[in-house]
């Protein structure tokens, strides 16, 4: 097998092997859904290669290479009148410079179209296309009386339709110069106005991608036609890999000779890179197709797991997250989403808003919600008894890029950066959780009670803990693992490639007790030892509680994975002032 990894191009996957999962049988589908349909994933979801396939299919020059194309596929099997009966024209705003003026940036958009206008006309043989430097529109008036002349229609894909509005967030630019673009006159809506009226007049459907709906209001009446259909559960799965995708072909991997069992290989991956969702109807979960052919390829090419799960290409959503964080209350947002128990429930996505919203607007937890749901760092997990609609963290990855966005806004000095690994390897080597209580107590705890947050209680506790423990490169670090009927607060489990590393398995139960139930002061509580402090009845009460439900969920981790050496510790915060522990006997 040959996986494509960072690889776009449909006719060069099928032509020359790779290994491609066939998505063709939606495009029926896609053809009922309508004319102008608009389609959102996160980046690296497999959305250009979704962009090439439609090409491939529907070009009418590729009409003898239909069979070498689609003659495997499951169109091929069933085409649709519709194959190969368009002239096909691709825009991607990703290739546009989005930086500089106003002036400079309308320049660059109308490049990238007048430039895609002559490769169409190439392509077609057109030689009397006029080209307007200074207007595209005006350009693809002249294509599309062309196209009108002939016996065939126009096939418009747009990828990275909102890379405009992604600028606007990572780069802070200000809300008049976008309005230069997407109000009024400006240059991006009237492209959009030009599409719209090309519909019937040249252009015959019309498929755009983007990774969120940002600027979809603002170009509402320049461009009120396309239909949205990312959250149809049709289309749930047209990118992306469906668990028994991946088995099979860890299976066929490990018939070719590979040495690792597939069903462990399996529950890697799914731990690190399965839980998206996005269909309101609840739909199968998906793997991200970037990060499992990035598994795939090293394991097949290195025989073994890949040390960072994490591929570097997707690193940039660090940045989403950062922008999250530093709007009024969106750490309470991170640190809500990081409480997988519960998720955030909000009333229901956004699916339409506009820059001025994302610059000037009050961003409420609804909001902000669902940029990170656009980003794929939450994904839809089901709905409340009140029909809203639950968002949590896909998975193991996305999880990081929380851990490494709270801990470095938390933790930022160089004394943190160089202590927390030291205290981290510690207890993972030793079990002495001590000094990392210590780290907390002294450091991390000051810090949090200085934020006017509204969880002064156990989710503030376990946050503490999972950030300064994080380490996917030895430990399956799983938040909120659903287990034997109930939910384990934290477990770290070594990783099956990394069981040669001296690292221990690790499970954490947290509970809290405020100073108000135990007729303190912080003072108080500082000055009493830890002793002291788990003698008091009721920190021993919940000590016991922690302890119990450590030694029921610990036997539950022990028969999945096979386990010899668990070590189970129970955990209660004492305000936020101290942390008693104390490690627990399995039995």
């Amino acid at each position: 097998m040959k996986f494509p990894y960072a690889l776009n191009d449909f006719g060069t996957l099928i032509q020359e092997g790779y290994f491609y999962q066939d998505r063709t049988d939606r495009i029926p589908q896609l053809e009922d859904a309508g004319r102008q349909l608009i389609f959102i994933r996160p980046r690296r979801f497999g959305k250009t290669l979704l962009l090439s396939m439609l090409e491939h299919y529907y070009d009418v020059n590729r009409a003898d290479q239909f069979d070498a194309l689609f003659g495997k596929l499951a169109i091929g099997q069933n085409p649709t009148p519709l194959h190969n009966q368009h002239f096909i024209m691709k825009w991607d705003f990703s290739l546009v410079n989005a930086q500089g003026s106003l002036p400079e940036i309308k320049a660059a958009l109308y490049r990238h179209v007048n430039t895609a206008i002559k490769a169409c006309a190439a392509e077609y043989g057109w030689s009397d296309i006029e080209i307007a430097p200074d207007d595209a529109v005006d350009s693809l008036s002249s294509l599309l009386i062309r196209v009108r002349q002939e016996a065939h229609r126009l096939y418009l894909l747009i990828d990275e339709y909102d890379n405009f509005a992604n600028e606007v967030l990572m780069s802070g630019r200000r809300q008049e110069f976008y309005e230069g673009l997407l109000y009024g006159e400006g240059v991006l809506k009237s492209l959009f106005k030009a599409v719209k009226a090309g519909a019937g007049r040249g252009i015959d459907r019309v498929f755009i991608t983007g990774v969120s709906p940002i600027v979809l209001s603002d170009m509402t009446s320049g461009y009120n036609v396309g239909e949205d259909i990312y959250l149809k559960a049709i289309f749930n799965d047209l990118c992306g890999f469906t668990e028994a995708e991946i088995a099979t072909v860890l299976e066929r991997l490990a018939a070719e000779g590979g040495s690792w069992p597939p069903s462990e290989a399996l529950d890697l991956m799914r731990t690190f890179y399965n839980g998206y969702c996005f269909s309101e109807d609840d739909g199968e979960r998906l793997y991200n197709p970037t990060l499992s052919l990035y598994f795939l390829k090293t394991l097949q090419s290195e025989g073994r797991y890949p040390r960072e799960m994490l591929d570097e290409n997707l690193a940039m959503d660090r940045g989403k997250l950062r922008y999250i964080a530093e709007l009024p209350h969106g750490e309470e947002v991170l640190i809500q989403a990081l409480n997988g128990e519960e998720g955030i429930a909000i009333p229901q996505l956004a699916k339409r808003f506009g820059v001025a919203d994302v610059l000037a607007a009050v961003k409420d937890q609804p909001f902000m919600a669902s940029l990170l749901y656009y980003f794929g760092v939450l994904t839809l997990t089901g709905q409340t008894d009140f029909a809203e609609s639950i968002l949590n963290i896909p998975n193991l990855v996305a999880r990081s890029l929380y851990v490494e966005r709270l801990q470095e806004t938390w933790l930022d000095t160089y004394e943190d950066k160089t202590c927390i690994p030291q205290v981290r390897k510690h207890f993972c080597q030793t079990g002495d959780l001590q000094p990392l209580v210590d780290f907390i107590e002294q450091r991390y705890f000051p810090i949090l009670s200085n934020r006017d947050y509204r969880w002064n209680n156990e989710l503030m506790v376990k946050i503490a803990f999972l950030t300064l423990l994080f380490d996917d490169r030895l430990y399956m670090m799983v938040s909120e693992t659903e287990m034997d009927h109930g939910y384990i607060d934290l477990s770290l489990i070594v990783r099956s490639d990394q069981r040669g590393a001296k690292a221990l398995d690790l499970l954490l139960e947290f509970k809290y007790v405020g100073l108000k139930e135990l007729k303190l002061t912080g003072e108080q509580v500082r000055a009493k030892s830890m002793d002291e402090l788990a003698a008091l009845a009721v920190v021993k009460a919940e000590l016991d509680v922690a302890a119990e439900q450590a030694r029921r969920y610990g036997g539950a981790l022990v028969e999945r994975y096979g386990l010899t050496d668990l070590r189970l510790y129970a955990v209660v915060g004492v305000g936020l002032e101290r942390v008693v522990w104390q490690t627990v006997a399995t039995g």
